[in-house]
């Protein structure tokens, strides 16, 4: 979908700056720092303020179209919102099963940052006991 349509779709007011963050979101394999978009725009001569930036992201955040990952330096990185695989907790006792989304996705950018690989699969194991059992035993 083009840019301008989806953030038409998204109720979002159409600007030259936020069809041109979006682009460069949508182009990156990787997330995103706000100071490395904005030196992607200067780079290719499109003059956006560093705040422009900023506040778009948080409206893209707003909106669901991105999500914000906290690195492990402190700096929050961007990227689009794709679709997320879920994992499920399953109660030992009575087997319940309750659909989460993924965590991994902070420590997929981390592994990435740091050591440049890019994760193309992982597993997750998460066992319990849910609140009902709890209360029981």
């Amino acid at each position: 979908m083009e840019p301008k349509e989806f953030l038409k779709q998204k109720g979002i007011k159409i600007t030259k700056g936020r069809v041109e963050i979006l682009n460069i979101l949508k182009n990156s394999q990787n997330s995103l720092s706000a100071e490395k978009i904005y030196q992607i725009n200067r780079d290719n001569n499109i003059n956006i303020n560093l705040s422009t930036v900023y506040r778009t992201l948080e409206l893209f955040e707003e909106k669901q179209i991105t999500e914000k990952i906290t690195l492990n330096d402190g700096v929050f990185a961007y990227k689009l919102r794709g679709k997320t695989h879920r994992h499920y907790l399953e109660c030992d006792i009575c087997h319940k099963e309750v659909e989460i989304p993924c965590p991994m996705s902070q420590i997929e950018e981390m592994v990435q940052n740091t050591t440049g690989f890019t994760l193309t699969n992982h597993d997750l194991i998460m066992k319990g006991i849910c609140k009902d059992c709890k209360k029981k035993h």
